[in-house]
C-alpha cells in the first residue's frame, strides 16, 4: 500500500496507482494538516469575506452569499459546471485525474474537510472513477468543467467507471457502500479549481512517451544491423565531443544493445580492406541521417521528455487551487495557482518532440521501403513476386498519413489563448486541450512505430540475418514474430498492426522508464 505524504508522489508511484491499481492510504501527518486547515478556514470565515466560501465566483465574486445558502452554493457550482462535451476519457485517464486531485488537496492548503480526501482514496482503492469528458476546460481557473464531472461523481450523481463499465454513480455507491460527499464549506470550489485533469493526462503522456522512446531505440538498433552499419556514429569519442548528456546516453544505449551483434562493422578495419587503387568505394562511406544522426536527433527529444516529467511532477505535488489557506500563518492568499501554463507549455513541447520522433520513424520506414536508397532490399521489402505482390507498400501510406496528422497537431495550444468568463479569464492556458492533443500525437506515433518495427522484422527475414542479430534485438525479433508473421502473400494486415501496437503500449518496460 502506498502512503500519500507531504513528500508527494514520484512518476513510479503514479504508475503503480494508475496502471497497476496499487492501493493508497493518507499519511497521518497529512491528514492532521488537512484538518487544521479546515478548522482555521471555518473559524476565519465566520466574520470575513472569503472568495468561494461566502461570495460568488469569477466575475460574480462581488455578490455576497447568505450563510444559509453557503452549502447550496458549492452544489450549484458543481452541477452547473458539469457541462463538458465530446468523447469520454478512457478509464486510465479518469483514474489519473482522481489521483491528481487527491494529491493536490492532500497538501493541506485548501481548507477542505478530511472527508473529501478520504472519499478520493476510497474511489481509487475501489476502482471507481467518475466519467470525465474531453471538451470544456480552458485551463486557467484550472480544469473547471472536467473537474466538475469528477466532483459530480463524488456527490453521488452522474456516471462512473466501475470494473471498466460505465454505470450510474448512485448504483455503484450503493453496491460498494460509498457515502456521497457532503459539502462542509468550500469542497465544490476546491475540487474543480485546479490543474488535475491536464496534469493526470499529462503524466500518462510522459509514461507513454518514455515507452515510445525505448521502443524506437530498438528500431534504431535493428536498422544498424539491417544496413550492416559502421559503428562509429554511436561511438564514445564522437558523441562525447558534443556536450549533451542525453546524446551521450543514447549512444551508450545503442552500443550496449549492439555489443554482441555480428551485423555492425568497424570503419577503419573495413576501409583498410578496400583496394586503394579503386577510384570509387563500393560501400557508402556514411549512412543516411536517419541512421547516422540518431543520438543527435533523439537527444533533444529525451531532454524534452525528462523535463516534462519534472515539471508535471512538480504540478502534481503542488496545491493548485485558489485561495490558498495557510493555517500556520493564520492567513488566506488569493491568486492564480490554478493557472495551467506550466503543464500547457510542457505538453506542447512534448508533442513537438514526439512529432519529430514520428517523422524520424517515418523516414526510417521510407529507407527500408525504397530499394533505390537502401541498396539491400526489394521494393517495399517484397518477399513474393514483384509486380504481382505488394509487400508492405500499403503500410507505408498509413505511416505517411499518420505522420502528417502529427505535424498538424503539433501546433502549440500554449499561444492560443481566447478570453472567456466575461473576460475575467482574459488569458488562459488551454492546458487540457494541449494534453489531449499530445495524447493523440503519442497514439499516432505508436502506430507509425509499429509499422517501423514490422518493416524491420521483414527486412531481417529478407536478408536472413536473424542469427547474426544482437541477443537483445534477436529476443525482440522472436517476441514480435509471435504477434506478426512474415509478409509473403497479400492479405489484410490491419489486425496484426493493431495487435503489435497494443503489445508495445502494454508491455511492462519499467526498468527503462523509471
Amino acid at each position: 500500500m502506498l502512503s500519500v505524504s507531504k513528500n508527494g508522489l514520484s512518476l513510479q508511484d503514479f504508475y503503480k496507482v494508475v496502471f497497476q491499481l496499487e492501493k493508497l492510504a493518507i499519511d497521518a501527518q497529512c491528514l492532521e494538516k488537512i484538518k487544521a486547515s479546515h478548522k482555521f478556514l471555518l473559524d476565519y470565515s465566520n466574520d470575513k469575506i472569503i472568495y468561494g466560501v461566502n461570495t460568488g465566483f469569477g466575475p460574480m465574486a462581488q455578490h455576497i452569499i447568505p450563510k444559509e445558502d453557503l452549502n447550496q452554493l458549492q452544489y450549484n457550482l458543481i452541477r452547473s459546471h458539469a457541462s463538458c462535451s465530446g468523447n469520454v476519457l478512457d478509464e486510465i485517464s479518469c483514474r489519473a485525474v482522481v489521483l491528481g486531485r487527491l494529491i493536490s488537496l492532500s497538501r493541506g492548503y485548501s481548507g477542505i474537510h478530511e472527508n473529501t480526501v478520504e472519499l478520493l482514496v476510497k474511489l481509487l482503492n475501489e476502482q471507481v472513477s467518475p466519467l470525465i469528458y474531453e471538451h470544456g476546460g480552458v485551463g486557467a481557473s484550472g480544469d473547471l468543467t472536467q473537474l466538475a464531472h469528477l466532483a459530480l461523481g463524488m456527490i453521488g450523481e452522474g456516471e462512473v467507471y466501475s470494473n471498466s463499465k460505465t454505470r450510474n454513480t448512485s448504483d455503484v455507491f450503493k453496491e460498494k457502500n460509498i457515502s456521497p460527499l457532503q459539502v462542509h464549506l468550500r469542497e465544490g470550489l476546491s475540487l474543480i479549481n485546479g490543474t488535475s485533469a491536464m496534469t493526470g493526462i499529462g503524466l500518462i503522456n510522459v509514461i507513454n512517451a518514455k515507452k515510445l522512446f525505448y521502443w524506437h531505440l530498438m528500431l534504431c538498433a535493428f536498422l544498424n544491423e539491417i544496413t550492416f552499419a559502421y559503428d562509429d556514429h554511436h561511438s564514445t569519442s564522437l558523441n562525447e565531443a558534443k556536450k549533451h548528456q542525453e546524446q551521450i546516453e543514447i549512444a551508450q544505449t545503442l552500443r550496449t544493445i549492439l555489443s554482441d551483434s555480428k551485423r555492425t562493422k568497424n570503419r577503419y578495419t573495413n576501409l583498410e580492406s578496400e583496394s586503394s587503387a579503386e577510384p570509387i568505394l563500393k560501400e557508402k562511406l556514411q549512412e543516411f541521417y536517419s541512421i547516422r544522426c540518431v543520438p543527435q536527433i533523439l537527444g533533444p527529444i529525451k531532454r524534452a521528455i525528462d523535463n516534462c516529467e519534472k515539471v508535471l511532477l512538480d504540478e502534481l505535488n503542488s496545491a493548485n487551487d485558489n485561495p490558498i489557506i495557510d493555517h500556520e500563518k493564520k492567513e488566506i492568499f488569493h491568486g492564480g495557482n490554478f493557472h495551467g501554463d506550466y503543464v500547457s507549455f510542457e505538453m506542447d513541447k512534448l508533442k513537438i518532440a514526439i512529432t519529430k520522433l514520428t517523422m524520424l520513424c517515418e523516414r526510417q520506414i521510407n529507407f527500408l521501403m525504397n530499394h533505390k536508397i537502401n541498396d539491400k532490399l526489394s521494393p517495399f521489402i517484397n518477399m513474393a513476386t514483384l509486380g504481382l505482390n505488394f509487400g508492405l507498400q500499403g503500410m507505408q501510406f498509413t505511416a505517411t498519413s499518420t505522420t502528417a496528422e502529427n505535424q498538424t497537431l503539433s501546433f502549440p495550444m500554449y499561444v492560443h489563448s481566447i478570453s472567456t468568463n466575461n473576460d475575467n479569464q482574459d488569458i488562459v492556458s488551454m492546458g487540457t486541450n494541449s494534453a489531449l492533443m499530445t495524447k493523440k500525437v503519442i497514439e499516432n506515433c505508436f502506430e507509425v512505430l509499429g509499422i517501423g518495427l514490422m518493416s524491420a522484422l521483414q527486412a531481417v527475414d529478407y536478408l536472413n540475418i536473424e542469427k547474426e542479430l544482437s541477443s537483445k534485438t534477436q529476443n525482440y525479433y522472436k517476441e514480435f514474430r509471435g504477434i506478426v508473421e512474415t509478409i509473403i502473400e497479400d492479405k489484410p494486415r490491419y489486425k496484426e498492426m493493431k495487435n503489435l501496437v497494443e503489445h508495445l503500449k502494454s508491455k511492462d518496460v519499467n526498468e527503462t522508464i523509471f
